[in-house]
C-alpha cells in the first residue's frame, strides 16, 4: 500500500536523480555537495554542513490537513507481472524443475486430464516444488518416481508440466491529497539560486510519479518561498511545495492460467481438453 512515507521516498529519489544524474560518485550538476533525505534536519549536523558549504535538501509532509479525495470504484487492476525464474523440462512421463523460486509463480503437473498445482513460496527450491507436487500425485493414488527436482508418473497416458507467473494487482481503497515540502538549506544565496531551479524543474516536469507499491501519484505545484533569517547569516532557505494526490491500496498476486481446458471444433470434429 502507498503511504506518506512512500511519497516522501519517491520525491527524495526524484530530487537525488536531478541533482546527481550520474550518481553520487561524481559532482552534482551545480558543483555543490548536497545531502538529500527525508525529515527535518538535525541542527548541529546542519550547522556543520553549512559551515563547509554543504547544501541540505529535506523532504517532508506539510503539517496541514490531508484532504480526502476518494472517488474511484474499488476494483483489482494488474500492475506488475511477476518475473518467471522457475522453469520445467518434460521428457516422456517425467518433469525436472530448475531455476529459482519466487512468490507469484505457479507450478503444476497434468496427468490424464487431472491437474496437480502448487503455489511456489519464497523459501522453496526446485526440489521442494517437485516434492510438494509429488505428494499431491501420491495422494491422488498415482505411483510416482521422485528424486531431487524430478517427478515422474510412469503409468500416465498423458503427461504435461508447466510453470507460469502471475501479476501483481492493486485495489484502491481510498485516495488523499497532501502537500509536501522540499526544503533547501543553503550556506549562501548563490548555492540556493543554483540548486533550486534544478530541483523545481525536475518536479514541475512530472505529472505523475511512481510509488513503491506500483501505483502512481499526481504531482501539482503549490508554491515556493525563500526565507532569509536575519538571525542566522549562514542559512539561506527555499521551500518548494508540491501537492500530491495518491492512493492507499490493497495488493495481491493474481495467478496466471496453468492449464486451460476447453472444447474446440476441428473439421467438424469435437476435440476436448486442449492444453494451453
Amino acid at each position: 500500500m502507498a503511504d506518506q512515507a512512500d511519497v516522501e521516498s519517491a520525491l527524495a529519489a526524484i530530487v537525488a536523480n536531478a541533482v546527481y544524474p550520474d550518481g553520487v560518485s561524481v559532482p552534482s550538476v551545480t558543483g555543490n555537495v548536497c545531502r538529500i533525505y527525508r525529515g527535518f534536519p538535525n541542527t548541529p549536523a546542519l550547522d556543520a554542513d553549512l559551515a563547509v558549504g554543504v547544501v541540505n535538501v529535506t523532504v517532508m509532509a506539510s503539517p496541514g490537513a490531508v484532504k480526502n479525495v476518494t472517488r474511484y470504484p474499488r476494483q483489482w487492476v494488474s500492475v506488475t507481472p511477476v518475473v518467471q525464474v522457475l522453469s520445467v523440462a518434460v521428457t516422456g512421463q517425467a518433469a525436472v524443475f530448475s531455476g529459482t523460486c519466487a512468490v507469484g509463480q505457479l507450478a503444476g503437473i497434468k496427468v490424464n486430464g487431472a491437474v496437480y498445482p502448487y503455489a511456489v513460496q519464497a523459501n522453496d527450491s526446485p526440489a521442494t516444488v517437485a516434492s510438494n507436487i509429488a505428494a499431491l500425485l501420491r495422494a491422488a493414488g498415482w505411483v510416482v518416481d521422485y528424486a531431487g527436482a524430478a517427478v515422474g508418473v510412469p503409468g500416465a497416458e498423458t503427461f504435461a508440466a508447466r510453470v507460469v507467473s502471475g501479476a501483481g494487482s492493486l485495489q484502491e481503497i481510498k485516495r488523499q491529497q497532501q502537500d509536501f515540502k522540499i526544503t533547501l538549506w543553503c550556506p549562501d544565496p548563490a548555492s540556493r539560486d543554483a540548486v533550486a531551479p534544478v530541483i523545481d524543474e525536475a518536479l514541475a516536469d512530472l505529472k505523475f510519479i511512481p510509488l513503491a507499491d506500483g501505483s502512481y501519484a499526481r504531482l501539482i505545484f503549490a508554491g515556493s518561498v525563500a526565507q532569509d533569517n536575519a538571525g542566522d547569516a549562514t542559512l539561506y532557505r527555499r521551500d518548494l511545495t508540491y501537492g500530491v494526490e495518491y492512493p492507499t491500496t490493497l495488493a495481491q498476486v493474481t495467478p496466471a492460467m496453468l492449464f486451460g481446458v476447453t472444447t474446440v471444433t476441428v473439421n467438424a470434429t469435437f476435440v476436448e481438453n486442449i492444453q494451453s
